[in-house]
């Protein structure tokens, strides 16, 4: 089955995953990016959560007020409790990124919730209407996606405090 699973996968799927590997590869180590390149990643991770969940349960009802909900607690934690992993570059507009693993991680967490569930709905479609894998699968999307827009939040938030030559670049956007 897990052969069937693979082979009816849709090769845009594939590629998808190899932007992720390759996105994820790239934030494990420290770069110098232009101030605009932060927002990229939080934008992917977005659209593809909310892409699912329209798919598989609507943007209505309870799904977005679920992904809404666990997205909120991640960005709320994320500003509370995590450090900025920016620093201002010599360049007017752009920074220093410490790089870190953690993202990789996230992004396979979220490639693979939509595939399971994506797998999980063709194979039972009436888990569409299921409310404990709405719940699960929205919750988990809302948590990932909290998690990348309390990182640029919180990345954001320290850039506004960095010299003038960033805070110029900034100003552009």
């Amino acid at each position: 089955m897990l052969n069937q699973i693979i082979s009816h996968t849709p090769p845009y799927v594939w590629g998808i995953l190899a932007f992720l590997i390759l996105r994820g590869v790239l934030a494990m180590r420290t770069r110098e990016i232009g101030f605009n390149k932060l927002f990229i990643l939080p934008i992917v991770m977005l659209v593809l959560s909310l892409q699912d969940i329209a798919a598989k349960f609507g943007l209505g009802s309870i799904a977005l007020t679920l992904w809404a909900l666990g997205a909120a607690a991640t960005v709320a934690s994320m500003l509370k409790f995590s450090a900025a992993r920016v620093a201002p570059a010599a360049t007017p507009g752009r920074v220093i990124v410490r790089g870190s693993m953690f993202p990789l991680a996230l992004m396979m967490a979220i490639f693979v919730t939509k595939y399971v569930a994506a797998i999980a709905v063709a194979v039972q479609p009436h888990l569409r209407q299921d409310l404990p894998f709405t719940v699960l699968v929205c919750a988990l999307f809302g948590v990932f996606n909290g998690y990348f827009l309390g990182r640029l939040a919180r990345d954001v938030k320290a850039c506004r405090t960095f010299p003038a030559p960033l805070a110029t670049g900034m100003q552009t956007i």
